[in-house]
């Protein structure tokens, strides 16, 4: 999504996804908090890249963290994941997000409690502007979290947190576009080649230069936009997770990688209005 990232911090990992609230230029210490609902009129993931063609994901012991993202794409066959998980993301988590941001650009409530489901994944929100779909904000989580508050955080976070980018504003908001993304299936891999380009995002553990833990990912689309290929992606991963040293074959097969895979769904504020004219009617 837009410019380069900085490295991760130093972190201790316990293994799986933990929870981390954080952007590219470092950790928040506090969530997010807006008092923001809906009028009648209408009525969110810690994680990476936004800013192409970077992603990183730091570790942090805090009870929230988020990291700015890079979008995936949705690995479907037939309207099933290739893993044969059934989709979860739907264009009614866009438009929650769109009803987030709007009711706090105009000083609104909260919107009210969506329909869809409530289960705990982790998830990414990505705002982009104009015709040329630049980036905005971007930001998520890798722990599991409720989506209804989850998608009201991250949609809020995203859109007034993300330390590259001004709060955006409400003259922005009709040539805004918002994407969701939902991360499943995560799985250890067995090497740093052990994912599919296209299919799998990659989240890497590894030891600096000067001894300490670090952590970095890519979210699917990155490598195929990129067109990286596996060792490629692996390289730029690292440097972007802070490491200096020379990345030879044996720096790489130190790594831990975990992959995983992502479902997006995109819609634009022209689609929101249209959604909510047709509830209207």
């Amino acid at each position: 999504m837009s410019a380069g990232c900085c490295g991760t911090k130093k972190t201790k990992l316990n293994g799986g996804p933990q929870m981390a609230r954080e952007n590219q230029s470092g950790i928040e210490q506090q969530p997010l908090r807006t008092s923001i609902r809906h009028c009648s009129h209408s009525n969110s993931t810690k994680g990476q890249k936004c800013g192409y063609p970077y992603g990183h994901l730091n570790s942090s012991s805090a009870r929230n963290r988020s990291v700015c993202c890079y979008n995936g794409t949705t690995p479907t066959t037939n309207g099933t994941l290739r893993n044969g998980l059934i989709p979860i993301a739907s264009a009614e988590m866009c438009f929650y997000c769109f009803d987030v941001l709007y009711s706090h650009l105009h000083n609104m409530e909260t919107p009210s409690t969506p329909d869809f489901t409530n289960e705990p994944f982790p998830l990414f929100v990505t705002w982009k502007v104009g015709k040329d779909k630049r980036l905005r904000g971007c930001m998520g989580t890798f722990s599991h979290i409720n989506l209804h508050a989850g998608l009201r955080e991250y949609a809020a976070t995203s859109a007034f947190k993300d330390s590259r980018f001004q709060p955006i504003g409400r003259d922005e908001l009709p040539r805004l576009g918002v994407s969701v993304s939902i991360l499943r299936h995560f799985e250890d891999g067995r090497d740093y080649r052990d994912w599919d380009i296209g299919v799998h995002g990659i989240r890497i553990e590894f030891l600096n230069e000067r001894g300490a833990k670090r952590t970095a990912t890519y979210l699917p689309e990155v490598a195929p936009e990129q067109g990286w290929d596996h060792e490629q992606t692996i390289d730029s991963l690292l440097r972007k997770g802070g490491y200096k040293g020379p990345v030879n074959t044996e720096v790489r097969r130190s790594i831990k990688l975990t992959r995983y895979q992502s479902e997006k769904i995109s819609v634009t504020f022209q689609d929101y209005m249209s959604y909510w004219r047709n509830r209207r009617c």
